[in-house]
């Protein structure tokens, strides 16, 4: 049976607080198990976005959701739909390999409550192959942004 065609919806933002603002709005369709990658440029305000999906899913407020840069992940515990989710936030944009994927514990973090949001995603074979898809961040100069969400 052929595969359906993924799911595209976009969002276009002129202010922090309308990336956010588009965060909460797709956090709804964000059942767990999900795997999505961030895709965006530094600065395009992909820990932005994250904050509103944070903030919808009562997991974090906005203020409490920093870049996992360093630390590689954050994790947060909130609820969608009255049922226990984990939010796991990623950023391998310092990792080199699936070596260092590993020894992350990656494969742990997709359990059946997860929404797993990975920036620098495609850096990795096993995350793009295992991703239910994708929220690309494009800056259209200024304080804009495009926001493509992609659902497989």
């Amino acid at each position: 049976m052929p595969k359906a065609p993924p799911a595209v919806q976009t969002f276009t933002t002129n202010s922090s607080a309308e990336t956010e603002a588009v965060g909460r709005e797709i956090s709804a369709q964000l059942a767990p198990p999900k795997l999505l990658i961030l895709k965006g440029d530094l600065g395009t305000g992909k820990t932005t976005l994250v904050k509103g999906i944070a903030s919808a899913l009562d997991a974090a407020d906005p203020d409490e959701v920093t870049s996992p840069t360093f630390t590689l992940v954050h994790e947060y515990s909130g609820v969608l739909l009255g049922v226990p989710v984990s939010l796991l936030h990623l950023d391998l944009y310092r990792l080199e390999g699936e070596r260092q994927l590993d020894s992350l514990g990656f494969e742990d973090m997709l359990t059946s409550d997860a929404i797993v949001l990975v920036e620098w995603g495609e850096k990795f074979n096993s995350i793009r192959k295992r991703a239910d898809g994708e929220i690309a961040i494009v800056s259209t100069g200024g304080n804009s942004r495009t926001i493509t969400l992609t659902l497989n």
